[in-house]
Protein backbone atom coordinates (compact mmCIF):
# COMPACT_ATOMS: atom_id res chain seq x y z
CA UNK A 1 0.00 0.00 0.00
CA UNK A 2 1.05 3.60 -0.59
CA UNK A 3 -0.50 6.88 0.51
CA UNK A 4 -0.86 10.16 -1.42
CA UNK A 5 -1.97 13.21 0.54
CA UNK A 6 -3.36 10.92 3.23
CA UNK A 7 -5.38 8.78 0.80
CA UNK A 8 -4.38 5.10 1.00
CA UNK A 9 -3.92 3.28 -2.32
CA UNK A 10 -3.66 -0.48 -2.48
CA UNK A 11 -5.59 -3.75 -2.76
CA UNK A 12 -7.45 -3.14 0.50
CA UNK A 13 -8.92 0.18 -0.66
CA UNK A 14 -11.25 1.35 -3.44
CA UNK A 15 -9.45 2.29 -6.67
CA UNK A 16 -7.81 5.71 -6.75
CA UNK A 17 -9.20 7.52 -9.81
CA UNK A 18 -6.98 10.18 -11.38
CA UNK A 19 -8.33 12.57 -14.03
CA UNK A 20 -5.62 13.70 -16.48
CA UNK A 21 -6.15 17.27 -17.75
CA UNK A 22 -3.28 17.15 -20.26
CA UNK A 23 -3.90 19.39 -23.28
CA UNK A 24 -7.69 19.38 -23.09
CA UNK A 25 -7.72 22.99 -21.93
CA UNK A 26 -7.35 23.86 -25.64
CA UNK A 27 -5.22 26.88 -24.78
CA UNK A 28 -7.71 28.43 -22.36
CA UNK A 29 -7.14 28.80 -18.63
CA UNK A 30 -10.89 29.39 -18.20
CA UNK A 31 -11.59 26.04 -19.84
CA UNK A 32 -8.92 24.36 -17.72
CA UNK A 33 -10.55 25.66 -14.54
CA UNK A 34 -13.99 24.57 -15.78
CA UNK A 35 -12.62 21.04 -16.30
CA UNK A 36 -11.27 21.10 -12.74
CA UNK A 37 -14.74 22.02 -11.48
CA UNK A 38 -16.29 19.22 -13.55
CA UNK A 39 -13.77 16.65 -12.31
CA UNK A 40 -14.50 17.58 -8.71
CA UNK A 41 -18.22 17.05 -9.29
CA UNK A 42 -17.63 13.49 -10.55
CA UNK A 43 -16.18 12.23 -7.28
CA UNK A 44 -12.76 11.53 -8.81
CA UNK A 45 -9.98 11.53 -6.25
CA UNK A 46 -7.23 13.42 -8.04
CA UNK A 47 -6.39 15.76 -10.90
CA UNK A 48 -3.12 15.43 -12.78
CA UNK A 49 -1.32 17.85 -15.05
CA UNK A 50 1.73 17.59 -17.28
CA UNK A 51 4.47 20.09 -16.59
CA UNK A 52 6.71 20.97 -19.52
CA UNK A 53 7.47 23.60 -22.10
CA UNK A 54 7.99 22.70 -25.77
CA UNK A 55 11.67 23.63 -25.36
CA UNK A 56 12.10 21.23 -22.43
CA UNK A 57 10.85 18.28 -24.46
CA UNK A 58 12.31 18.88 -27.91
CA UNK A 59 13.67 21.53 -30.29
CA UNK A 60 11.88 23.42 -33.04
CA UNK A 61 13.05 21.24 -35.90
CA UNK A 62 11.24 19.94 -38.97
CA UNK A 63 13.19 16.84 -39.95
CA UNK A 64 11.49 13.44 -40.27
CA UNK A 65 12.68 12.40 -36.80
CA UNK A 66 10.82 15.37 -35.33
CA UNK A 67 7.47 14.67 -37.01
CA UNK A 68 4.66 12.37 -35.93
CA UNK A 69 4.11 9.67 -38.56
CA UNK A 70 1.58 10.57 -41.23
CA UNK A 71 -0.50 7.49 -40.36
CA UNK A 72 -1.19 8.67 -36.80
CA UNK A 73 -4.94 9.02 -36.30
CA UNK A 74 -4.77 12.27 -34.33
CA UNK A 75 -1.45 14.01 -34.84
CA UNK A 76 -0.21 12.70 -38.20
CA UNK A 77 2.45 14.88 -39.82
CA UNK A 78 2.63 17.37 -36.95
CA UNK A 79 6.04 18.38 -35.63
CA UNK A 80 6.75 17.51 -32.02
CA UNK A 81 7.43 21.15 -31.18
CA UNK A 82 4.11 22.39 -32.57
CA UNK A 83 2.24 19.53 -30.90
CA UNK A 84 3.77 20.27 -27.51
CA UNK A 85 3.20 23.98 -28.05
CA UNK A 86 -0.53 23.27 -28.46
CA UNK A 87 -0.75 20.75 -25.67
CA UNK A 88 1.37 22.18 -22.88
CA UNK A 89 -0.08 23.80 -19.78
CA UNK A 90 1.65 27.18 -19.30
CA UNK A 91 3.59 27.31 -16.09
CA UNK A 92 1.79 30.41 -14.90
CA UNK A 93 -1.47 28.44 -15.03
CA UNK A 94 -0.27 25.81 -12.59
CA UNK A 95 -0.86 27.80 -9.42
CA UNK A 96 -4.50 28.80 -10.21
CA UNK A 97 -5.28 25.26 -11.37
CA UNK A 98 -3.74 23.81 -8.20
CA UNK A 99 -5.64 26.29 -6.06
CA UNK A 100 -8.96 25.51 -7.75
CA UNK A 101 -8.41 21.75 -7.39
CA UNK A 102 -7.45 22.01 -3.74
CA UNK A 103 -10.45 24.24 -3.03
CA UNK A 104 -12.60 21.34 -4.23
CA UNK A 105 -10.74 18.85 -2.05
CA UNK A 106 -9.04 17.19 -5.02
CA UNK A 107 -5.54 15.78 -4.72
CA UNK A 108 -3.52 17.50 -7.46
CA UNK A 109 -0.13 16.53 -8.83
CA UNK A 110 1.72 16.40 -12.13
CA UNK A 111 4.14 14.67 -14.48
CA UNK A 112 7.42 16.58 -14.66
CA UNK A 113 9.50 16.27 -17.81
CA UNK A 114 12.74 17.96 -16.76
CA UNK A 115 14.47 19.36 -13.65
CA UNK A 116 12.89 22.82 -14.02
CA UNK A 117 9.46 21.19 -13.89
CA UNK A 118 10.36 19.41 -10.65
CA UNK A 119 11.57 22.74 -9.26
CA UNK A 120 8.24 24.41 -10.11
CA UNK A 121 6.18 21.56 -8.70
CA UNK A 122 8.16 21.50 -5.47
CA UNK A 123 7.26 25.18 -5.01
CA UNK A 124 3.62 24.19 -5.43
CA UNK A 125 4.08 21.43 -2.83
CA UNK A 126 2.85 18.55 -4.96
CA UNK A 127 2.10 15.43 -2.90
CA UNK A 128 3.34 13.00 -5.59
CA UNK A 129 4.99 12.72 -9.01
CA UNK A 130 4.03 10.75 -12.10
CA UNK A 131 6.63 9.62 -14.62
CA UNK A 132 5.15 9.39 -18.13
CA UNK A 133 5.71 6.28 -20.24
CA UNK A 134 8.16 7.92 -22.65
CA UNK A 135 10.23 9.16 -19.71
CA UNK A 136 10.67 5.74 -18.08
CA UNK A 137 14.11 5.59 -19.71
CA UNK A 138 15.08 9.00 -18.26
CA UNK A 139 16.63 7.57 -15.11
CA UNK A 140 18.13 10.92 -14.01
CA UNK A 141 14.62 12.44 -14.02
CA UNK A 142 13.28 9.46 -12.05
CA UNK A 143 16.06 9.82 -9.49
CA UNK A 144 15.38 13.54 -9.18
CA UNK A 145 11.65 13.05 -8.58
CA UNK A 146 12.26 10.15 -6.21
CA UNK A 147 14.80 12.21 -4.30
CA UNK A 148 12.08 14.61 -3.18
CA UNK A 149 10.74 11.89 -0.91
CA UNK A 150 7.29 12.11 -2.50
CA UNK A 151 5.37 9.02 -3.69
CA UNK A 152 6.14 8.15 -7.30
CA UNK A 153 3.91 6.69 -10.01
CA UNK A 154 5.60 5.26 -13.10
CA UNK A 155 3.79 4.44 -16.35
CA UNK A 156 5.24 1.50 -18.27
CA UNK A 157 3.90 2.00 -21.81
CA UNK A 158 6.37 0.66 -24.43
CA UNK A 159 8.75 -0.55 -21.70
CA UNK A 160 10.50 -3.90 -21.56
CA UNK A 161 10.86 -5.79 -18.28
CA UNK A 162 14.49 -4.67 -18.16
CA UNK A 163 13.51 -1.01 -18.52
CA UNK A 164 10.83 -1.36 -15.85
CA UNK A 165 13.34 -3.00 -13.51
CA UNK A 166 15.87 -0.22 -14.15
CA UNK A 167 13.30 2.51 -13.47
CA UNK A 168 12.07 0.89 -10.25
CA UNK A 169 15.64 0.32 -9.08
CA UNK A 170 16.59 3.94 -9.85
CA UNK A 171 13.58 5.23 -7.91
CA UNK A 172 14.29 3.09 -4.87
CA UNK A 173 18.00 3.83 -4.82
CA UNK A 174 17.17 7.54 -4.91
CA UNK A 175 15.01 7.19 -1.80
CA UNK A 176 11.51 6.44 -3.09
CA UNK A 177 9.65 4.57 -0.36
CA UNK A 178 6.20 4.67 -1.97
CA UNK A 179 5.89 3.54 -5.56
CA UNK A 180 3.06 2.57 -7.91
CA UNK A 181 3.60 1.11 -11.37
CA UNK A 182 0.98 1.50 -14.09
CA UNK A 183 0.28 -0.77 -17.03
CA UNK A 184 -0.18 1.36 -20.12
CA UNK A 185 -0.51 1.10 -23.88
CA UNK A 186 1.19 4.24 -25.16
CA UNK A 187 -0.88 4.73 -28.28
CA UNK A 188 -3.47 7.45 -28.66
CA UNK A 189 -6.16 6.27 -28.79
CA UNK A 190 -5.32 2.74 -27.72
CA UNK A 191 -7.14 -0.42 -28.76
CA UNK A 192 -8.64 -2.54 -25.96
CA UNK A 193 -7.20 -5.55 -27.82
CA UNK A 194 -3.69 -4.30 -26.99
CA UNK A 195 -4.33 -3.69 -23.29
CA UNK A 196 -3.04 -7.13 -22.20
CA UNK A 197 -4.60 -6.76 -18.77
CA UNK A 198 -3.68 -10.33 -17.85
CA UNK A 199 -0.16 -8.95 -17.45
CA UNK A 200 -1.21 -6.87 -14.42
CA UNK A 201 -0.55 -9.65 -11.88
CA UNK A 202 2.76 -10.26 -13.66
CA UNK A 203 3.66 -6.57 -13.33
CA UNK A 204 2.83 -6.72 -9.62
CA UNK A 205 4.99 -9.82 -9.18
CA UNK A 206 7.83 -8.34 -11.22
CA UNK A 207 8.01 -5.09 -9.27
CA UNK A 208 6.54 -5.99 -5.89
CA UNK A 209 4.70 -2.68 -5.99
CA UNK A 210 1.13 -1.38 -6.09
CA UNK A 211 -0.12 -1.56 -9.68
CA UNK A 212 -2.69 0.31 -11.70
CA UNK A 213 -3.52 1.31 -15.25
CA UNK A 214 -3.06 4.44 -17.32
CA UNK A 215 -5.68 3.88 -19.97
CA UNK A 216 -6.15 5.52 -23.37
CA UNK A 217 -8.92 3.29 -24.72
CA UNK A 218 -12.45 4.57 -25.34
CA UNK A 219 -14.95 4.26 -22.50
CA UNK A 220 -14.55 2.67 -19.07
CA UNK A 221 -14.65 -1.06 -19.80
CA UNK A 222 -10.89 -1.56 -19.79
CA UNK A 223 -10.18 0.10 -16.42
CA UNK A 224 -13.08 -1.78 -14.82
CA UNK A 225 -11.63 -5.05 -16.07
CA UNK A 226 -8.24 -3.93 -14.74
CA UNK A 227 -9.70 -3.58 -11.24
CA UNK A 228 -10.66 -7.25 -11.34
CA UNK A 229 -7.03 -8.07 -12.11
CA UNK A 230 -5.55 -6.00 -9.30
CA UNK A 231 -5.41 -2.39 -10.49
CA UNK A 232 -5.46 -0.06 -7.48
CA UNK A 233 -5.06 3.19 -9.42
CA UNK A 234 -6.83 4.28 -12.61
CA UNK A 235 -5.72 7.21 -14.73
CA UNK A 236 -7.92 8.51 -17.57
CA UNK A 237 -7.77 11.69 -19.64
CA UNK A 238 -10.80 13.93 -19.20
CA UNK A 239 -12.33 16.74 -21.22
CA UNK A 240 -15.39 18.95 -20.94
CA UNK A 241 -16.68 17.63 -24.28
CA UNK A 242 -15.09 15.48 -26.98
CA UNK A 243 -17.06 17.47 -29.55
CA UNK A 244 -14.96 20.52 -28.68
CA UNK A 245 -11.88 18.79 -30.09
CA UNK A 246 -8.35 19.18 -28.81
CA UNK A 247 -5.14 17.18 -28.80
CA UNK A 248 -6.41 14.48 -26.42
CA UNK A 249 -10.17 14.77 -26.81
CA UNK A 250 -10.63 11.60 -28.88
CA UNK A 251 -9.45 9.32 -26.05
CA UNK A 252 -10.74 11.37 -23.11
CA UNK A 253 -13.77 10.80 -20.92
CA UNK A 254 -16.49 13.36 -20.54
CA UNK A 255 -17.50 14.25 -16.96
CA UNK A 256 -20.55 11.94 -16.85
CA UNK A 257 -18.34 9.04 -18.00
CA UNK A 258 -15.72 9.85 -15.38
CA UNK A 259 -18.45 9.86 -12.73
CA UNK A 260 -19.54 6.42 -13.93
CA UNK A 261 -15.95 5.19 -13.73
CA UNK A 262 -15.63 6.37 -10.13
CA UNK A 263 -18.85 4.63 -9.13
CA UNK A 264 -18.37 1.42 -11.10
CA UNK A 265 -14.70 0.96 -10.24
CA UNK A 266 -15.57 1.01 -6.56
CA UNK A 267 -18.34 -1.50 -7.21
CA UNK A 268 -15.93 -3.70 -9.13
CA UNK A 269 -13.47 -3.56 -6.24
CA UNK A 270 -16.20 -4.38 -3.71
CA UNK A 271 -17.28 -7.31 -5.85
CA UNK A 272 -13.83 -8.94 -5.63
CA UNK A 273 -14.55 -10.10 -2.09
CA UNK A 274 -12.77 -13.26 -0.95
CA UNK A 275 -11.86 -16.56 -2.59
CA UNK A 276 -14.70 -18.38 -0.83
CA UNK A 277 -17.44 -20.60 -2.26
CA UNK A 278 -20.65 -21.04 -0.31
CA UNK A 279 -23.69 -19.14 0.96
CA UNK A 280 -23.22 -15.46 1.70
CA UNK A 281 -24.63 -13.86 4.84
CA UNK A 282 -27.15 -11.99 2.69
CA UNK A 283 -28.41 -15.31 1.27
CA UNK A 284 -29.64 -16.73 4.58
CA UNK A 285 -33.23 -15.73 3.89
CA UNK A 286 -32.99 -17.19 0.39
CA UNK A 287 -31.94 -20.55 1.81
CA UNK A 288 -35.38 -20.82 3.45
CA UNK A 289 -37.00 -20.73 0.04
CA UNK A 290 -35.16 -23.51 -1.72
CA UNK A 291 -37.34 -26.33 -3.05
CA UNK A 292 -38.11 -29.42 -0.98
CA UNK A 293 -40.77 -32.13 -0.80
CA UNK A 294 -44.07 -31.05 0.72
CA UNK A 295 -47.46 -32.65 1.23
CA UNK A 296 -49.62 -30.63 -1.16
CA UNK A 297 -53.09 -31.88 -0.13
CA UNK A 298 -54.63 -33.40 2.99
CA UNK A 299 -53.92 -37.13 3.20
CA UNK A 300 -55.16 -40.01 5.38
CA UNK A 301 -53.14 -42.67 7.17
CA UNK A 302 -52.43 -45.58 4.81
CA UNK A 303 -52.76 -43.46 1.68
CA UNK A 304 -49.92 -44.05 -0.83
CA UNK A 305 -47.41 -41.31 -1.55
CA UNK A 306 -47.94 -40.07 -5.11
CA UNK A 307 -47.27 -37.15 -7.39
CA UNK A 308 -50.79 -35.98 -6.56
CA UNK A 309 -50.10 -35.47 -2.86
CA UNK A 310 -46.33 -34.85 -2.65
CA UNK A 311 -44.41 -32.42 -4.83
CA UNK A 312 -41.19 -30.46 -4.90
CA UNK A 313 -42.13 -26.88 -4.04
CA UNK A 314 -40.79 -23.89 -2.20
CA UNK A 315 -39.97 -23.43 0.72
CA UNK A 316 -37.22 -25.60 2.20
CA UNK A 317 -37.81 -27.79 5.23
CA UNK A 318 -38.89 -31.06 3.65
CA UNK A 319 -36.87 -33.90 2.21
CA UNK A 320 -34.64 -32.91 -0.73
CA UNK A 321 -36.33 -33.03 -4.16
CA UNK A 322 -34.17 -35.97 -5.24
CA UNK A 323 -35.75 -38.10 -2.49
CA UNK A 324 -38.97 -38.22 -4.53
CA UNK A 325 -37.87 -41.40 -6.29
CA UNK A 326 -37.41 -43.11 -2.91
CA UNK A 327 -40.73 -42.06 -1.36
CA UNK A 328 -43.20 -42.59 -4.18
CA UNK A 329 -45.37 -45.69 -3.52
CA UNK A 330 -44.76 -45.74 0.23
CA UNK A 331 -47.67 -45.05 2.58
CA UNK A 332 -48.45 -42.33 5.08
CA UNK A 333 -48.40 -43.62 8.66
CA UNK A 334 -50.84 -40.97 9.88
CA UNK A 335 -53.12 -38.22 8.68
CA UNK A 336 -51.07 -35.28 7.33
CA UNK A 337 -52.49 -31.85 6.50
CA UNK A 338 -51.62 -29.93 3.32
CA UNK A 339 -48.51 -27.73 3.66
CA UNK A 340 -46.57 -30.16 5.87
CA UNK A 341 -42.90 -30.66 4.95
CA UNK A 342 -42.35 -34.33 4.10
CA UNK A 343 -40.11 -36.20 6.49
CA UNK A 344 -39.23 -39.86 6.90
CA UNK A 345 -41.31 -40.25 10.04
CA UNK A 346 -44.50 -39.48 8.09
CA UNK A 347 -44.20 -42.46 5.71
Amino acid sequence: MISIAGRPIGPGHPPFVVAELSGNHNGSLERALAIVDAVAATGAHALKLQTYRPDTLTVDADGPAFRVGDEHALWGGETLYRLFERAHTPWEWHEPIFERARAHGLIVFSSPFDPTAVELLEKLDVPAYKIASSEIVDLPLIRLAAGTGKPLIISTGMASTGEIHAAVTAAKEAGCAQLAVLACTASYPASPAESNLRALPLLAALTGEVVGVSDHTPGIGVPLAAVALGACLIEKHVTASRADGGVDAAFSLEPHELAALVTESERAWEALGSAVIGPRASEREGLRFRRSLYVVRDVRAGEPVSAANVRSIRPAGGLPPDAARDVMGRHFVRDVPKGTPLSWDLI
